[in-house]
């Protein structure tokens, strides 16, 4: 009697989980499959976290939804949801790397490309068939991100040379003795793991494609802990993002022939610190999808570099700082030099710069949308004591000409802020290929010696 009880109540639960099943497979048939208004897909670096709260604020404030779900779809991949009045609508991200935002451009599987590098010249062909790639109207520079050189707050050494950071992260250097005469012992490496794009960054901008990380190397899926790590060991050094340098000593980096620069939102928002690179969207040059113009738009604004702040990278939104000239390094003409330092000594750095293409006056896309930030700020200032704008080249060509290709610029910039009407006392020199910020010996530091500073008079 019992066992058929029991084999009656067995049967009644699995009749009603029939049911239920019945009842939500039903329910989930009547749902409206959402409109998937854009797809994002690309870096990591972007992906992760960026991409995401931009769209989440995308669809709270330009789209005005009251509720965004994330639903992970995949790996690195994920859904952003919402109820709308006319059905629910979605952004779809897949961050697998900058690579696939290209792949993915050409196959038609995204609208917008992420991307924490800028489009190669076999990626920008494969794309020809949609226009130019690397124009103002394809390539938009969604924010900066820097590396920081971390050691141990007792550590004597203040500055590395570029070359000899390269050579204790591929382990040709293992001693601190051979950097510095009050510190001996072995070099303890520390290093985010392969799937951070913090390692992703610091691999490309000082290990390249022939000086593999040393294998010994402690190996962290946490800035944090890895900063945590390298301030508890007095012979560690490590690399982090500018926000977890926590209890750690950041170190300044110098490029060859260029002065040491010392990390901070400042330096990585002048892109004039060595261990700094944009972060990129890539579009059609004329996107068919309507969503995507306004999107850029909107990440692009204040408050979408707002959110790029939030997040831990460095925006675009104006501001200024102080600076002093230094003369370091190699001086070729102190007059030239000495005249610069004098006329900023009173004087507040912007926090842009202004870059060229190599033997051009023609502006590289970041400055053109700098130009109309720029324009903004100073006719927003109370204060108009004036405006100085600094001239740099690169050093290939002679001095001379540098020279006067360098005030050329700045008095382009001048020009193009006056026709936005950015009106003013403007004062032009030229530093032309003095005071290097980079090495001139890679097309990647001579594209940072071409440059515009913009300093605001006090």
């Amino acid at each position: 009697m019992k066992k058929l009880f029991l084999l009656q109540r067995v049967f009644e639960f699995f009749i009603v989980a029939v049911l239920i099943s019945g009842v939500a497979t039903s329910a989930l048939a009547g749902q409206k499959k959402p409109q998937v208004i854009l797809r994002l897909h690309g870096s990591n670096t972007i992906g992760a976290k960026l991409a995401p709260a931009m769209g989440i604020a995308f669809l709270k404030e330009v789209m005005l939804a009251d509720h965004v779900q994330v639903i992970p779809l995949a790996t690195n991949e994920l859904r952003l949801l919402t109820q709308m009045p006319g059905g629910p609508i979605a952004i779809d991200i897949a961050a697998h790397g900058s690579s696939t935002s290209f792949k993915d451009l050409a196959a038609g599987k995204c609208d917008i490309g992420m991307a924490s590098r800028p489009i190669k010249k076999k990626e920008k062909s494969a794309l020809s068939f949609m226009g130019n790639m690397d124009t103002f109207f394809s390539e938009h520079t969604l924010g900066l991100d820097g590396l920081a050189v971390i050691v141990h707050p007792d550590n004597p050494l203040s500055s590395l040379p570029m070359a000899k950071l390269r050579d204790i992260f591929s382990g040709r250097i293992t001693d601190w003795s051979e950097l510095s005469s009050q510190l001996h012992g072995p070099i303890q490496v520390y290093a985010r793991d392969d799937k951070s794009g913090t390692y992703d960054t610091f691999k490309s901008l000082v290990l390249g494609k022939k000086a593999p990380l040393i294998g010994s190397a402690k190996r962290y899926e946490s800035n944090t802990k890895l900063s945590d790590a390298v301030a508890d060991s007095m012979y560690g050094i490590g690399f982090t993002g500018l926000p977890y340098i926590l209890r750690a000593k950041p170190l300044a980096i110098a490029d060859k022939g260029a002065a040491p620069i010392m990390p901070s939102n400042n330096t990585v928002a002048t892109e004039d610190y060595p261990l700094s690179r944009r972060l990129y969207f890539y579009t059609p040059p004329y996107p068919e999808n309507k969503y995507s113009r306004v999107f850029i738009d909107f990440a692009l604004s204040t408050r979408g570099q707002n959110i790029v702040e939030e997040i831990g990278f460095i925006g675009q939104n104006i501001r200024t700082f102080a600076e002093q000239k230094k003369i370091q390094g190699k001086v070729q003409q102190k007059k030239v030099v000495h005249k610069l330092r004098k006329a900023t000594e009173r004087s507040h750095r912007v926090s842009l710069n202004f870059r060229f293409q190599q033997g051009s006056t023609k502006l590289d896309d970041r400055s053109e949308r700098d130009l109309l930030r720029l324009a903004r700020f100073l006719k927003d200032r109370e204060s108009k004591k004036g405006v100085i704008l600094i001239g740099f080249t690169d050093s290939a060509g002679q001095y001379t000409t540098n020279y006067n290709l360098a005030r050329k610029r700045a008095g382009i910039v001048y020009r193009r802020l006056q026709q936005l009407g950015a009106n003013g006392s403007y004062h032009i020199l030229s530093g032309g290929e003095e005071l290097p910020v980079a090495t001139n010996d890679t097309q990647n530091g001579r594209q940072k010696n071409r440059r515009v500073e913009v300093w605001l008079l006090s």
